[in-house]
């Protein structure tokens, strides 16, 4: 009787290590998906929209190529805040002179505007499709709606929010893929197999350049070290380390799934009648007499709720650079964190009132991303490089190497897709 008493105590011990191992890893599921929101904002609908009605499924491979570069980005700069406790704000107040640490992220504060700008765009243009309420009055009630929901919100909640919202808006896009024929072998294919149709240069630029944005390198940051995970002892580190790659893998799966799904809807609805969509009302009103009028409307749904999401995680990311420049970690309860998203979201909704033109707007927009993004990403390689910064943590040579590779390549198709706003360029050569 011993043996098997004793056998079933063992396996018992195994089962319950098991589950708390399954259970772990769900504990530590959500900053990734703050990030996800970035990668399905309004700048990147409009992006796959139009790859996928001018060129169908040929550039589905630029969604799996920009989604490895995201994650080894967010991977490297989630593992600042793991290590050190600090997110990439504070530690460039920390360890850069005042002088570069102020212009850093003062450049980041303009990028934040800009891109709650985009997000705020994006909102306002869902409720249009769906009350035809004027643009800059459905600006105002997404700009409110969002800062309301921030300041009576821990990051707890918003990680629920955020989780919701990504979970309705993926299943937004299933719904929409059931109601038509997609050619799912020349999907598979065009994912992994690189392809640059003629003409095609401009939107392989946009569709990259709108997946890796400034904000989000501080918002990862800032949500890793939030958990104070560096306070306790190094295996609890170690282990960090590992689940949040799982993390950050996931939740960029999720938002590679999502643009993938755009592509493949415009393509299946638009390239195969030879339409090109040029704007996101425009994809919404081809697609009710193509899908039914339920389409439309899930459509646009879905379009609110990425509006709304991205312009949150905007604002955490423009407060966490504000509280940090005062050696401070994001708390909606203190004032240089509220200053932050006020200053991020009211300057961008100022500027949808300054300048009238929604699609004006969203070329503002990436033109400022394009701009700042460079600064960012040398930031943070040369702080997760640094052993001052990170100890024995700091990148091994190869990955700080492949770092400094990924970032010059990221920046020249950024400064590429900037100079296409003010010169014609055409790659007719491919």
């Amino acid at each position: 009787m011993s043996f098997f008493t004793n056998l079933r105590q063992k396996l018992s011990t195994t089962d319950s290590a098991q589950k708390s191992s399954a259970l772990d890893l769900f504990k530590y599921i959500g900053p990734g998906l703050l990030v996800t929101v970035g990668f399905i904002d309004p700048g990147n609908w409009a992006s796959n929209f139009a790859a996928g009605s001018e060129f169908g499924y040929a550039l589905l491979w630029v969604v799996t190529l920009s989604t490895v570069i995201l994650v080894i980005l967010q991977h490297n700069v989630a593992h600042l805040g793991i290590v050190t406790g600090l997110c990439l704000s504070e530690a460039a107040n920390k360890f850069l002179p005042k002088s570069a640490s102020l212009t850093t992220l003062g450049s980041a504060i303009g990028a934040s505007i800009a891109t709650s700008l985009a997000e705020i765009l994006g909102g306002a243009i869902a409720v249009n499709m769906l009350f035809n309420v004027p643009i800059k009055v459905g600006a105002t009630l997404v700009t409110v709606f969002v800062v309301v929901m921030m300041f009576c919100s821990g990051y707890r909640r918003i990680e629920r929010y955020i989780i919701a919202f990504v979970s309705l808006i993926g299943l937004s896009f299933i719904y929409e893929l059931f109601l038509i024929d997609v050619a799912w072998g020349q999907a598979a294919l065009a994912w992994v197999t690189p392809s640059i149709p003629q003409g095609s240069m401009l939107l392989i630029v946009s569709v990259l350049g709108a997946v890796v944005m400034p904000h989000n390198l501080f918002l990862h940051s800032e949500v890793i070290q939030s958990r104070e995970w560096n306070l306790q002892d190094e295996k609890v580190i170690e282990k960090q380390l590992k689940y949040e790659f799982l993390d950050t893998s996931l939740s960029m799966a999720i938002g590679w799934a999502i643009n993938s799904a755009m592509i493949i809807l415009a393509a299946a609805t638009f390239f195969t009648n030879n339409v090109t969509v040029n704007d996101l009302q425009q994809a919404q009103s081809l697609l009710e007499p193509a899908l039914g009028r339920s389409a439309a409307v899930v459509f646009a749904l879905a379009l609110l709720l990425a509006g709304i999401s991205s312009a949150m995680t905007s604002g955490v990311a423009a407060g966490s650079i504000v509280a940090g420049m005062f050696n401070e970690p994001y708390n909606i309860k203190d004032i240089h964190s509220r200053l932050g998203i006020l200053l991020s979201l009211g300057a961008g909704l100022l500027i949808v009132f300054l300048i009238g033109d929604p699609f004006k707007g969203l070329i503002i927009s990436q033109a400022i991303l394009s701009i700042q993004l460079p600064v960012t990403i040398f930031l943070q390689v040369r702080l997760t490089s640094s052993p001052k910064v990170m100890g024995k943590y700091a990148n091994r040579p190869l990955t700080k190497w492949l770092l400094y590779a990924i970032a010059l390549a990221v920046t020249a198709l950024n400064v590429l897709l900037l100079l296409s706003f003010f010169v014609d360029i055409s790659f007719t050569g491919f």
